[in-house]
């Protein structure tokens, strides 16, 4: 025999509504309230100074906040509707259409909170002792997009607002590109690029190597190459005579490689020593091949730097780094990196470094990468120079930021000064830019 469940009979109906009508009465104050929180960002909010996001990071914010607040308004405004209709006609039909709408309405400020709460915390960032050094990474990322696009051999629509750097403690730098469906945003098109920075990065800042990779992702993307790079690199491992698998191999890896050499473009030597630090870890972990993984296999990840960083002048570099690194992992260690793929890498090394720093685009006005990105001899001797000056507490001039990286790192090296003292230079000069 079934049993039927049913729903527990209901108490029954108060013989004045008042107890039902003031419940309605604290739903619509609820969900208008909820609206009104929701408010868009204003100039000043997170404060005034150099550190505070610009009024363009606020109005793209606003704007993404504006399509969401749409929906909710509208939901809000049924809710209310719905609620004064059953006040003046009591009955329960009306009830639970005011439930339905109500229960509409609540989803929608949770996913618009969620939205708001990310660039809330992320802004309120800057008004915390951490601020100075955000900026910092602000400046660098500036940098780099500034020298990218005033050396394009072709006009370009400039992109804006720039990238936005914060801080999260636990993960991996990361990048969330500009106009990328983001998790986070309910997939909705994430309004400029993100810098995600962990704290133990920016207490060493020679490591900040980082930012420049980062914000080579989302320059791969301004510069219009995401799709022509990896177009071209097939073309030029097909006739290489790479076989399929390996191509296939070196295409998903193509994005962390070009970030990678970018960086090595941006910062010069120094962002190989910064690699090294991030990769070094233990042999099995550095050995192990991911056959999903979009990064190169931590143990042929250098030779593509080094490779470039010969191309670019700097073979002596080249060659302490290469030594360092077979110190570190010297050859016929156990590795599951597929035979064809460790056979073949040596012979493709120069043909994805040429495929990505040394081929014209039409993009890049038909210049190449390495054209664009410049770093040559003369760049590292203004490393060099700033790395004794941070040291001393003097004013570097005018070094671009990006170059204050490799100048940490050889202030470090060299052992020019404290560690404390390097950093608190290095922050202290892009702070007050």
């Amino acid at each position: 025999m079934t049993t039927v469940m049913r729903a527990p009979m209901a108490p029954p109906a108060p013989r004045s509504p008042a107890a039902v009508n003031r419940w309605l009465h604290t739903q619509g104050i609820n969900v208008e309230r909820h609206l009104a929180a929701l408010r868009p960002f204003v100039d000043g909010e997170f404060g005034r100074d150099a550190a505070a996001p610009t009024s363009g990071h606020l109005q793209a914010v606003n704007r993404l906040m504006a399509q969401l607040r749409d929906t909710l308004t509208r939901e809000t405004d049924a809710t209310i509707a719905e609620i004064d209709a059953v006040t003046r006609q009591p009955g329960t039909a009306g009830l639970h259409r005011v439930l339905r709408h109500k229960e509409r309405a609540h989803t929608w400020v949770r996913a618009v909170e969620r939205v708001w709460d990310f660039y809330f915390e992320l802004f309120g960032q800057r008004q915390s002792r951490m601020a100075d050094r955000l900026l910092s990474c602000d400046r660098i990322a500036l940098d780099c997009y500034q020298t990218a696009f005033v050396n394009l051999g072709t006009a370009r629509s400039i992109p804006a607002p720039a990238p936005f750097s914060y801080m999260r403690t636990g993960f991996s730098p990361a990048t969330f590109r500009r106009d990328i469906p983001l998790r986070r945003l309910g997939r909705r098109l994430n309004p400029f690029p993100l810098i995600q920075l962990p704290y133990h990065r920016l207490v060493n800042p020679w490591t900040l190597g980082a930012i420049l990779h980062e914000v080579s992702h989302n320059l791969q993307n301004d510069l219009g190459l995401a799709q022509t790079v990896p177009h071209a690199l097939r073309r030029r491992l097909e006739a290489a005579g790479a076989p399929p698998a390996v191509t296939r191999v070196w295409l998903r890896w193509h994005r962390e490689t070009f970030a990678d050499l970018s960086a090595l473009l941006l910062g010069g030597p120094a962002v190989v020593a910064s690699l090294i630090d991030v990769v070094g870890r233990g042999v099995p972990t550095v050995l192990e091949y991911q056959a999903a993984g979009p990064h190169p296999t931590p143990y042929l990840r250098p030779g593509l730097s080094l490779e470039l960083l010969r191309r670019m002048g700097f073979a002596a570099e080249a060659d302490r780094y290469g030594e360092l690194w077979q110190r570190l992992y010297p050859p016929g260690l156990p590795t599951d990196i597929p035979v064809p793929v460790l056979d073949t890498y040596a012979a493709l090394m120069p043909v994805v470094v040429e495929t990505m720093c040394f081929t014209p685009y039409p993009s890049l006005g038909d210049r190449a990468l390495a054209s664009v990105l410049r770093f040559a001899r003369k760049d590292q001797a203004m490393v060099c120079e700033a790395a004794e000056r941070l040291a001393a507490g003097t004013d570097p001039g005018v070094v671009p930021e990006r170059y204050l990286i490799g100048a940490a790192r050889s202030a470090l090296d060299r052992r020019l000064a404290p560690p404390d003292r390097i950093t608190d230079a290095f922050y202290r000069e892009l702070a007050r830019r």
